[in-house]
């Protein structure tokens, strides 16, 4: 007898309930990844300002130097779930193998330039004579947990192509508690300092690695995928996560631009600008946990040749993240007056930094539906076309926020060029998933 097919409702229920079991977990994993630095901060603010300051400018740079890499994990996703939906478990786990053999080779090359440069990279950030030493020690010293910082961001992606994001949520908790309990022992118990502190993360990260390679290798095992590094798998990985890092590369680009842009308006405006930005990468944390859903969900489907299920998920999920952004935005605008108080008693940096919130509030929308396509075309392979659609994205936004100081509106102008750089690439996402090329079936794009 063949079984009746789902009503339209029945549909959106169970898309509904894969998008909250994987994005819930992953809103989690990524909140508690920040946590880490905000826990070093709080300890080694203690042995004074030049050691704060050190860590500041170190962890700026470490947290650059790995962002790079965040393809390890949206690049290896995608693949992933792709051969899970074709029903080839072993394939899946070893294309994940494969990331994490690319992670290592990039973590060593990481090492390896970062040792002898430390010095030159800390005083380009413009460091004191009495930061500098701190930074150097604390850059030196956590660069050697680079490789396993990069290994986690593989193992990460592979779990989520397995559909699976509530192990990363529990060695994310884990890693944070353990590396605050390090911390606090190796700078105070052991008397070592900020170097105490940059050992406690290395320690903490070296063991988050650790677990993700044991329930990989058993993954692994259990379906038969080699351990061995293979040339060809790895070169592979590498092309696929290309297009990526100059999506990154981008994106890091337009932050770049904006701060520099802010320094120009003034120190309250730019003290105004760190506020806001701090809020929005946390409103990006939870629109981004909606995006990491569908990069499993779509790469699943469409290696399980059904592109119209695919289609039915990335419609269900845009929805999602108009609803998810519409709510984050009134918090912000009900909130904001509570909030800004928190980071600063300065009456003139409240005063710019309120306007500003409106814009941010207003823009969640149209940043919901990014992130929502974003996650969606990484799902499909789409690399390629994202790499393209964010330098065309950079082209626009970099004359646009540059002429700011210009015509003036202070931080409120250059948070409207901002939401103009999210309308862009929502207009450049939202063209390719009306195409349709983005559905493209089978276990490999």
């Amino acid at each position: 007898m063949t079984q009746a097919p789902a009503t339209p409702k029945a549909a959106r229920r169970r898309h509904d309930r894969e998008i909250v079991a994987l994005a819930v977990p992953a809103f989690g994993a990524l909140v508690a990844e920040p946590l880490f630095l905000m826990a070093d901060s709080a300890i080694v603010g203690h042995l004074g300002t030049a050691q704060l300051a050190g860590l500041a400018i170190a962890g700026a740079l470490l947290t650059t130097a790995v962002s790079v890499f965040v393809f390890l994990a949206y690049a290896t996703t995608a693949a992933v779930a792709r051969r899970v939906g074709a029903g080839d478990l072993r394939a899946a786990i070893q294309q994940g193998m494969d990331g994490i053999w690319l992670a290592l080779l990039l973590g060593a090359a990481v090492i390896a330039i970062v040792l002898p440069t430390a010095p030159g990279l800390v005083s380009l950030f413009g460091a004191s004579d009495t930061a500098a030493p701190y930074a150097i020690t604390y850059l030196r010293i956590s660069a050697l947990g680079i490789p396993a910082m990069l290994v986690v961001l593989a193992a990460t992606g592979v779990l989520r192509g397995l559909q699976n994001t509530k192990t990363p949520l529990y060695v994310a908790v884990a890693g944070f508690v353990a590396n605050g309990v390090l911390n606090v022992g190796l700078v105070y118990g052991a008397d070592l300092g900020i170097a105490g502190s940059a050992w406690g993360t290395v320690i903490a990260q070296i063991g988050m690695a650790v677990v993700y390679l044991v329930v990989v290798v058993r993954g692994a095992r259990r379906h038969g995928a080699s351990l061995r590094p293979d040339a060809a798998g790895i070169r592979a990985c590498a092309q696929a996560g290309a297009p990526l890092l100059v999506r990154t590369l981008s994106i890091r680009a337009i932050l770049m631009i904006a701060t520099a842009v802010a320094a120009r308006l003034g120190d309250a405006d730019v003290a105004a600008y760190q506020i806001v930005l701090s809020l929005w990468n946390l409103l990006a944390f939870a629109l981004d946990a909606i995006a990491i859903a569908g990069q499993a969900i779509i790469g699943r489907y469409l290696g399980a040749d059904d592109a119209d299920s695919a289609r039915d998920v990335c419609r269900r999920m845009v929805q999602w993240g108009i609803a998810a952004g519409m709510v984050l935005g009134l918090l912000v605008i009900v909130t904001r007056p509570l909030f800004v108080p928190l980071f600063t008693s300065d009456q003139v940096v409240q005063d710019a930094a309120l306007p500003a919130l409106i814009v941010v509030a207003l823009s969640q929308p149209i940043c919901g539906i990014v992130f929502v396509l974003d996650g969606v075309l990484m799902g499909a392979g789409d690399g390629p076309y994202l790499a393209w659609a964010m330098l065309v994205t950079l082209a626009f936004f970099t004359p646009v926020a540059l002429l700011v100081p210009t015509f003036g509106g202070g931080l409120t102008a250059l948070w409207g060029a901002m939401t103009l750089m999210m309308a862009v690439r929502m207009l450049t996402l939202w063209v390719r998933y009306r195409s349709g090329r983005w559905a493209v079936t089978g276990a490999t794009r």
